[in-house]
């Protein structure tokens, strides 16, 4: 067995962990306001997850139907580092705050 295929084996490659939202709003202007709550709910993360290399929120600008409301690019030393950030009380605490804000959640994790 090769190196590398022992080290991707191990969990031990960077994994990206993308996670898109819409969120609730009866007005234009309302979902805007959540998305940024969402927003900086998240970004209160950065330094405070032992594993996450890189953390960035976005809105979007694009404003097609088909499109969601806020988006969260993560990335993560291992597997292991994403697997104890959805149990990290930081993250939690986010969760608990943000309640049921979001009306939609789609998720990609990738090495």
């Amino acid at each position: 067995m090769d190196t590398g295929a022992a080290i991707k084996q191990s969990g031990f490659d960077m994994i990206k962990h993308i996670v898109m939202w819409n969120v609730r709003g009866e007005t234009p202007v309302q979902k805007q306001k959540t998305a940024q709550q969402v927003k900086s709910a998240f970004e209160s993360l950065k330094g405070k997850i032992p594993g996450m290399l890189k953390l960035e929120v976005g809105m979007d600008v694009s404003q097609v139907d088909y499109a969601c409301d806020v988006v969260l690019y993560t990335e993560f030393d291992n597997k292991g580092a994403l697997d104890a950030y959805a149990t990290h009380p930081e993250h939690l605490r986010v969760r608990q705050e943000l309640g049921d804000c979001r009306i939609a959640r789609y998720q990609v994790d990738y090495v």
